[in-house]
């Protein structure tokens, strides 16, 4: 009874062992001691074409998987790795069961039996352009998450990341282990959800046909930047699997902020060029200079500002309101009467303009901020540019801006200072006329 269960155990094992053997993706073959073919997987089979039941038995390859001249130095080299230590590693050419012959790349070592002595030599082989198919997968890999010189984000299917290179460490302002597991949104404080939309995409539908730019702000040590970043992206799904398992996105990504930001500001000053000239060219027709005046605010409220405020100089020297966009939504800048002095107090942003007779920029803080200075209760930001004219401060001109729109800089001024000189001129026209 216990032999008979000694016998079945013995079965189990071999008939597992063989299903495991069989089951490898990669080309496995053994022999014992003297050179005789004990092993012989499916893959082995499927290279060579030779069934395990032809090979199992063969005293070495020579003859049959090697040819004659090269079967002494094939099995030499095979079973020298008996007594050696580790694996060898040899490239051979072996001959396919059709006779064509085939380049393999082997990794041998040596098997002890039970009292330590060698007893054999597994040998597990594949294609060599397989091998180094398989090589240059994993080369790349290493480069793109090392030296790669753009951002390398491998993406989990939680929207994590799980891998990510020293370059996109950067872009992030963080060390690349500090990003790991961590959700997005801990890491992009604005345009997550355009990012998060985009992986999503990708890992339900695929890869976009183009490339995607995506503007963000990420929280870095020296505090928020807003960055854009030209992504591509990738689908990565398990090849082990019998159907497509979705394992993650890669995703790639090169800094283009500053082209950006050049293209745009380029298309700003070429759109500003043009409603200066027809600003001019609108203004010229008109017969009346503050008529001619109110046409260039008009020409330049669009895409920079939602409101305008001209204020002139009174005979007292106090400012006097004497056009003025419409409060409560967009219409054209009407002429505005009646020579009362507008109540602006110490400080007031167009009283340091005239002060400074240049331009002065301010932004809202607090919530009665617009209405304390007399501007329409929506403008958050404002610009003030003095009227210059034959060497005289004739007024200024203030344009203003919602919560929706950024606050004015420096190129901003530069071309508000440009419609002021030209309504300036108009200006000085209308009061040479009524003088």
């Amino acid at each position: 009874m216990s032999a008979s269960r000694s016998e079945t155990a013995s079965e189990r094992g071999s008939d597992l062992l063989a299903a495991l053997l069989d089951g490898m993706d990669a080309a496995l073959c053994a022999f014992d001691a003297d050179g005789v073919v004990t092993h012989w997987n499916r893959e082995a089979e499927r290279i060579l074409g030779w069934a395990p039941e032809e090979a199992v038995g063969r005293r070495g390859l020579g003859g049959w998987a090697a040819r004659a001249e090269d079967a002494d130095d094939v099995q030499a080299r095979l079973m020298g790795a008996m007594r050696a230590a580790g694996r060898q590693v040899h490239e051979f050419a072996l001959l396919r069961k059709d006779g064509g012959r085939v380049l393999v790349r082997t990794q041998s070592a040596g098997v002890r039996g039970a009292d330590g002595r060698p007893a054999g030599v597994y040998c597990a082989f594949s294609e060599v352009h397989a091998q180094i198919d398989l090589e240059r997968s994993i080369a790349l890999s290493e480069a793109l998450f090392e030296d790669a010189p753009w951002g390398v984000v491998l993406v989990d299917v939680d929207l994590r990341p799980a891998l990510v290179n020293a370059h996109a460490a950067r872009a992030f302002g963080s060390g690349r282990a500090t990003l790991l597991g961590r959700p997005l949104g801990e890491l992009v404080v604005q345009g997550v959800e355009e990012l998060e939309g985009a992986l999503q995409h990708v890992l339900v539908e695929g890869p976009p046909r183009a490339l995607v730019e995506l503007w963000v702000t990420v929280r870095t040590p020296e505090g928020e930047r807003r960055r854009c970043w030209r992504s591509g992206f990738v689908r990565l799904a398990s090849p082990l699997a019998e159907e497509p398992v979705p394992l993650g996105v890669g995703w790639l990504f090169r800094d283009v902020t500053e082209e950006k930001l050049a293209e745009q500001q380029s298309d700003r000053m070429r759109f500003r060029a043009s409603q200066l000239h027809r600003a001019g060219c609108a203004a010229a027709e008109c017969e009346d200079p503050m008529e001619a005046a109110a046409v260039h605010l008009d020409f330049a409220l669009a895409g920079f500002a939602d409101h305008v405020v001209l204020d002139l100089m009174g005979d007292d020297g106090r400012l006097v309101r004497a056009a003025a966009s419409p409060s409560g939504g967009p219409g054209p800048v009407t002429r505005e009467g009646g020579g009362i002095p507008v109540r602006y107090g110490p400080g007031h942003p167009a009283l340091q303009a005239v002060d400074r007779a240049g331009s002065v920029r301010a932004s809202a803080s607090s919530e009665t901020w617009a209405a304390d200075r007399r501007w329409p209760g929506d403008a958050a930001h404002a610009l003030c540019a003095v009227l210059r004219s034959r060497g005289r401060t004739l007024g200024v001109l203030t344009f203003l801006r919602s919560p929706a729109r950024p606050a004015f800089e420096r190129p901003d001024a530069t071309y508000a200072e440009s419609v002021a000189a030209r309504v300036a001129a108009s200006v000085d026209l209308a009061g040479a006329k009524d003088g």
